[in-house]
Formats: structure tokens, C-alpha cells, sequence
């Protein structure tokens, strides 16, 4: 399924954009507005954990931006990013949504089960979207894991856990702060600590095969008018390290 797919993909994407970029799919509104200033690029958006592992398996891409630094260091040990490149331009804050109309919770076990009710907690998967490994630390940090490991909806990408709790499909989400932003069917409800998980460092690098163009698109993220940009999305500036 995943080769079809890649073959679709490069017959479809390189004849018509000169460059190809990878990004998180918590990046579609900051990303698709600096894509829009040039002309010859193309923005495919996914989870972090599967656009890497596409671009291992020949993926034409020429910039990847991803949402945790994990995959990133895979694809630099692996050879297939240009490791100078490599950068944060971004981090996020992880937060807690109900449908639109819930009121603000505490973050402990019981007030979280009387939102949740019968229904689950929509976020990313737990062992490869960065927002679902996030929300695992942050759920563990708090002592809060072993009550609602078995009460979660895991997705395939932060957008689609969004979309459970717009839609009214699960009560509670896991997402970024920015991802509440988008849609006025959700609410943030409460907001995790800073130091109950890692660092959400978004990270950007030229893959194997991107050249000047890629190179331009890369820089602009990084410019005063990119970081703008991004700032105006909601999101807060790369976390020192």
C-alpha cells in the first residue's frame, strides 16, 4: 500500500512542483501561507512518524518539517537529511479540548472521567504521532496513565483526533494549542505543563536530495517574516536547547 502510494505521489507531485515539501500536519496554516509565496512548491501534510518513514523508503522530497525531534535524529542518523540543515523553528503547547461549550477542568483523574464519561480521549498514536507521545508523557508525568491508557481514541495524525471531538465523536482531545485554534466546534479546556512532557520542538531540514529551492523555502521559515508568520498561527518561538 505505502509503495503505491510513493509511486503515485512522484508521478503526481514532480511534474508539476519543482519542489516538494514533508510537514507535520499541525503546520497546514502557517505552512500552506509562506508555500503560497512560491510558485514551484507543494506541501504534503501527514504525521511526523509516517513522513519520515516515506521519506526512507524514496519519497521525493526536498524539506521536511516534523514535530518531534526523534524523527528527525532517525532520519539524520540514516543518512537522509543534509545534517547541517537541521533546525528548530517552532514549539507548541499541549493542551486538553472538549466540544465547544465544556467548561475549564482541573487535570486529575476524576474530573477528567466526568467530562469523559463512556466516550474516549481522541489524540494522536501514542507510540509514533508526536502529539500522542507527547500526551503519553504528559499523562504519565501527571499519574494519570494507568487510568486512561485503555480510554483512548489513537489516530493516525493530531488533525484527525481534532476532527473526533469537532465532529462530537469523543469528548476530550489531546492536541496542540495551535491544532484548537483552527476550529470553532472545539475549546481548550485545560492545558498541560510545560515540564510534563518534552519539549514540542518543530524542526526543519533539507532531505538528501534538496537542492537551492528547497533551500530558499527552508530559509524563509527561519526569516523574521516566516517566524511572523507562525507566531500570528499561535505558535511560540524554538525552545532553547
Amino acid at each position: 500500500m505505502i509503495r503505491v502510494f510513493l509511486v503515485w505521489f512522484l508521478l503526481s507531485t514532480t511534474a508539476s512542483a519543482q519542489v516538494v515539501v514533508f510537514a507535520s500536519a499541525s503546520l497546514k496554516e502557517p505552512v500552506d501561507r509562506i508555500a503560497a509565496e512560491f510558485p514551484d512548491v507543494t506541501v504534503s501534510y501527514a504525521a511526523s512518524g509516517t513522513l519520515a518513514r516515506q521519506v526512507t523508503q524514496g519519497a521525493p522530497a526536498d524539506v521536511i518539517l516534523l514535530a518531534h525531534i526523534d524523527w528527525m535524529n532517525y532520519l539524520r542518523d540514516g543518512g537522509f537529511v543534509q545534517p547541517q540543515t537541521v533546525a528548530d523553528f517552532a514549539s507548541n503547547s499541549l493542551v486538553m479540548i472538549s466540544p465547544s461549550g465544556g467548561d475549564d477542568i482541573a487535570l486529575t483523574g476524576s474530573a477528567i472521567a466526568d467530562v469523559l464519561g463512556q466516550g474516549r480521549i481522541a489524540t494522536g498514536l501514542t507510540s509514533a504521532v508526536p502529539a500522542g507521545i507527547y500526551a503519553k508523557e504528559a499523562l504519565i508525568h501527571l499519574g494519570l496513565w494507568d487510568t486512561f491508557a485503555d480510554h483512548l481514541a489513537e489516530v493516525d495524525n493530531v488533525r484527525a483526533a481534532l476532527a473526533l471531538v469537532a465532529r462530537g465523536q469523543a469528548p476530550i482531545g489531546i492536541v496542540y494549542a495551535t491544532d484548537a485554534r483552527v476550529s470553532d466546534a472545539v475549546q481548550i479546556i485545560a492545558t498541560f505543563p510545560t515540564n510534563s512532557h518534552a519539549p514540542i520542538r518543530y524542526t526543519g531540514a533539507l532531505t538528501a536530495q534538496g537542492g537551492d529551492s528547497g533551500a530558499a523555502f527552508l530559509n524563509m521559515i527561519a526569516a523574521a517574516q516566516g517566524q511572523m508568520v507562525f507566531s500570528e498561527a499561535g505558535f511560540l518561538p524554538p525552545v532553547p536547547h
